[in-house]
Parts: structure tokens; sequence; C-alpha cells
């Protein structure tokens, strides 16, 4: 079988494997289907992917920094930041004086167990479902490609405030 050049309206054009061929019209609008969902599937990814970043992000830019009052030299540069304020920890009844900072600016995140894997995990989910919404597309099947740039439609219309524009 060649591949077509041009889009074509077929029923029976196999996704996937050759055991993946609609013999129904019925079969047909179930693939269809399926792609319209995997197609919203793929925004949402990108729109859950865009939300942990941000929190991600979110944490990291609130950790604290705490210093205690003490060592007068890190205190005394510390107080006159403006992003620094003088508080008072209490804990089981004992108090502390302490300089808390909060960090601002963008700068390079470090590594964390506890986040990069996940993202990485994320990209692969999302590029792997990418790259079958592509060989769909790559069928030149007008019914394929116009169920996933339906699904594409409801997916960013139901997802697409989620995601930030560096993830679209």
């Amino acid at each position: 079988m060649g591949m077509a050049m041009t889009f074509f309206s077929a029923t029976n054009t196999a996704l996937y494997s050759l055991d993946w061929q609609p013999a129904t019209v019925g079969a047909y609008a179930g693939t269809c289907i399926f792609l319209i969902i995997l197609a919203v599937v793929f925004r949402g990814l990108i729109a859950m992917r865009s939300w942990r970043e941000e929190a991600w992000r979110d944490v990291a830019f609130n950790r604290r920094y705490v210093t205690v009052a003490g060592k007068l030299p890190k205190s005394e540069r510390l107080s006159h930041e403006s992003s620094s304020k003088s508080m008072t920890i209490s804990e089981n009844g004992i108090e502390e004086n302490v300089m808390v900072v909060k960090k601002k600016g963008q700068t390079r995140m470090p590594w964390r167990f506890s986040i990069d894997p996940v993202r990485a995990a994320m990209d692969t989910v999302i590029v792997g479902v990418g790259y079958l919404i592509m060989l769909a597309v790559m069928t030149m099947n007008t019914g394929y490609f116009l169920s996933i740039i339906g699904g594409t439609f409801l997916g960013s219309l139901a997802f697409g405030r989620f995601a930030s524009d560096s993830h679209l």
C-alpha cells in the first residue's frame, strides 16, 4: 500500500496498524471519536504540564530562607534588603528572632528528585501522544484530520486557559 500525497476520504483507512482498519462506517466513526478524545487529552496534558510547572515555580520562589538573629554579619546584611523582614518564631514555648527572606527574581531551579523525574515522565507522555496524533494526520484521511482539528479545538476550549504560551 503506497502512501497518499493528497487528502482523501475513505472509511477503511488503517490507523497505527493493519489490525486497526475500520471495516464499517460505525467503526470508522469510533476511530474518529477516539482521535477527537486523543486530541483533547493532548491539550489537557499540555495544560497539566503548564499547571505543574507553575506550581513547582511557586514553591521554589516561596521557599523561605531563615537565618538566626545571633549571626550578626548575615542578619545585618539581610536586614537592609527590601525582601527581608524580621519575625519571631515560636515553637513549644521557645521564641526565636529570625530574619525571613523571600527569594525574588527568576533563577534557574536546581535539579530536584521530587520534580524532575515527574517532569520527564510528563514530557515523554506528551511527546508520545503528539506522535500518535501526527501519525493519524499522516494517513491523509480527511475524517481523521478533521477529528484531530476538532479535538484540538475542544481541548483548547476546555484547557487552553490553563496552558501557558511557552507550552503550546
